[in-house]
């Protein structure tokens, strides 16, 4: 019997036995992948299961057994198929490092955006899909072509991990603040509002003169730290491709 790895490489790759016939006329892999993708953005990732998507398409269960062999392997195929998403459409070609990292960050964030659910996903030992590979051949086009780094190769693997990790953080952040405002109906204002009055009594204590002293646009909404935190961590892959980090010079 195959592991779901294999079965999921074989699905992914189209190397694997199609179903001869199917009991429903216009049944596919890809309409199975495009209905739990549906399920799993509207409700998160708790909802999706082969009878819930059997059901959003009207067919039964089983019938998507002779496509998709469980969950597990479902999930793999809705992993590469958003994961396509960064680059529809005719990518813009880089004209400096920097420039394709920070496509990356973006790219990475609005995936974040668009499916909330996939922070709920183990990719610690991710399958490898068309998708998946495109994208990072396409990031490392600009990252070890005539405008790259000119770092090592697990140098530069290390970039694109620590810059994956950045922006899952901060996504991991901003959909949790949206999900807390949708579960509670109170919105930022109204909870920190309530907070407030303790806040000020606090901070008039003397016990907290840092804190007391900060400026009132500390927490404005107008300050981008998404934005402040790239731009620092394309500054610090500056220092180590220009040698400026404490080593030779990368170029």
């Amino acid at each position: 019997m195959k592991d779901a790895t294999t079965s999921s490489l074989e699905l992914l790759w189209g190397t694997g036995e199609r179903p001869s016939r199917g009991p429903k006329p216009g049944l596919t892999l890809d309409r199975i992948v495009t209905a739990a993708v549906g399920v799993a953005d509207a409700e998160g990732l708790d909802a999706v299961s082969m009878r819930r998507v059997a059901t959003e398409l009207g067919v039964g269960t089983m019938s998507l057994y002779r496509y998709v062999p469980g969950k597990t392997e479902l999930l793999d195929l809705m992993l590469d198929r958003v994961q396509g998403e960064s680059f529809e459409g005719e990518p813009r070609i880089p004209t400096h490092w920097r420039d394709t990292v920070e496509q990356l960050a973006r790219s990475y964030r609005e995936l974040y955006q668009a499916h909330p659910w996939l922070l709920r996903v183990n990719q610690a030992r991710s399958v490898l899909g068309p998708s998946a590979l495109r994208g990072l051949e396409l990031c490392l086009s600009g990252l070890k072509g005539p405008h790259g780094m000119g770092l090592s190769d697990p140098e530069t693997i290390g970039v694109i991990v620590s810059v994956q990790s950045y922006v899952a953080g901060v996504a991991r952040m901003e959909i949790q603040a949206a999900e807390a405002a949708k579960e509670t109906g109170v919105g930022d204002e109204e909870f920190w509002a309530g907070q407030q009055p303790f806040l000020e009594r606090a901070m008039a204590s003397g016990d907290y003169p840092h804190m007391a002293a900060l400026a009132e646009d500390t927490f404005s909404r107008d300050f981008d730290h998404f934005a402040f935190g790239l731009e620092r961590l394309l500054d610090g892959f500056e220092a180590l491709v220009s040698g400026g980090a404490g080593g030779a010079s990368r170029r």
